[in-house]
């Protein structure tokens, strides 16, 4: 997929962002030059230039309030975001999910994250897109406060990083230095410094399950687990949990159920089935669920189950139906 030419999904809340600013969403489309039904459609995107002139507009719009970014990086709550996003509260910690963000981050903007782990620290890099303008200042500072409100969000702790960096100072500087809890540094690139320590503390929004927002039913099935239930619903039932997040691993699975992987293998053999074969039956039902019940493009029902790419997701799709993710859709959209 190329991130220079695809279009980009807007968080689902971005009409009530803009209402909560005190805007009018009507006046940010026709001003931006973006089509005025935008937010009528089931997942409105946009393209490079749509979403640079939308924020562009903000800045325009919002001069008088400098720190308007600071509400758009605090808005996004486990709830209610794009599903890439709600991946990455469903990881295990901080460096699972920037991690994760960095592999989603073409879905939901053109702008690219650089994400390097030492044994001390956790450098996450801003960086826009080969041959495009700079990144607007107003994205960036929401950006940033996005991502320190993500990690104290989801480990309900008050992080504080060890360094925020930009390429230029950051208007109302005053206010962005209370909310980080540091003075803001200016340096060659746009970005945020964590403590090894802070990035890996559990996440406890990972213990809710991507199911018990997407899918209460299933994650109701999966609480009526018991001891007696068959092992291979065991092990469906914890990739249930962690299929967003990406750690979906044989390995993943096992270390989760407290067994090893030679014993897992085992113990599904006996049930005449693999880890493979469940894993790949899960999510082959949770495409069809989502391809005919929800909005989610392919793209984002890949990441949902696990993919680290889309085009990982379309070859095992097509190994399932012989037929492709939008073929399935509009198959259902005809019947």
């Amino acid at each position: 997929m190329n991130p220079v030419s695809q279009k980009f999904t807007l968080n689902p809340a971005t009409q009530i962002i803009l209402k909560d600013l005190g805007l009018s969403p009507q006046d940010v489309l026709r001003r931006a030059r973006l089509p005025l039904d935008l937010f009528s459609h089931p997942t409105p995107q946009i393209s490079t230039a749509e979403y640079f002139r939308l924020w562009q507009e903000l800045e325009t719009l919002l001069s008088s309030d400098p720190v308007f970014p600071l509400r758009v990086g605090q808005s996004i709550s486990v709830e209610s975001f794009s599903p890439p996003i709600f991946a990455c509260f469903c990881s295990e910690n901080g460096n699972l999910a920037f991690k994760r963000l960095a592999q989603y981050k073409p879905l939901i903007g053109p702008l690219r994250l650089e994400v390097t782990a030492t044994d001390k620290q956790t450098t996450i890099a801003l960086r826009e897109l080969p041959g495009k303008p700079p990144l607007p200042a107003a994205l960036i500072a929401a950006e940033l406060v996005f991502f320190v409100h993500m990690i104290r969000l989801a480990t309900r702790e008050h992080i504080v990083p060890l360094a925020i960096t930009t390429t230029l100072p950051l208007p109302a500087t005053e206010q962005f230095t209370e909310f980080f809890g540091i003075p803001i540094n200016i340096g060659e690139f746009n970005g945020v410094v964590f403590a090894a320590v802070d990035v890996q503390k559990p996440f406890l929004t990972s213990n809710v399950g991507m199911w018990s927002i997407f899918e209460p039913e299933l994650n109701q099935q999966m609480k009526h687990l018991g001891v007696q239930a068959r092992f291979r619903d065991r092990v469906r039932a914890c990739l249930m949990e962690v299929l967003a997040s990406g750690q979906c691993s044989m390995a993943d699975v096992a270390q989760r159920l407290n067994i090893s992987t030679r014993t897992l293998q085992r113990r599904l053999r006996e049930e005449e089935t693999s880890f493979q074969q469940e894993l790949s039956a899960l999510r082959a039902e949770l495409a069809n669920h989502y391809l005919v019940n929800t909005p989610y493009s392919s793209a984002e029902i890949s990441f949902l189950l696990g993919y680290n790419d889309p085009s990982s997701f379309f070859r095992a799709f097509h190994i399932w139906t012989g037929n492709t993710p939008d073929g399935i859709r509009e198959m259902s959209r005809l019947s």
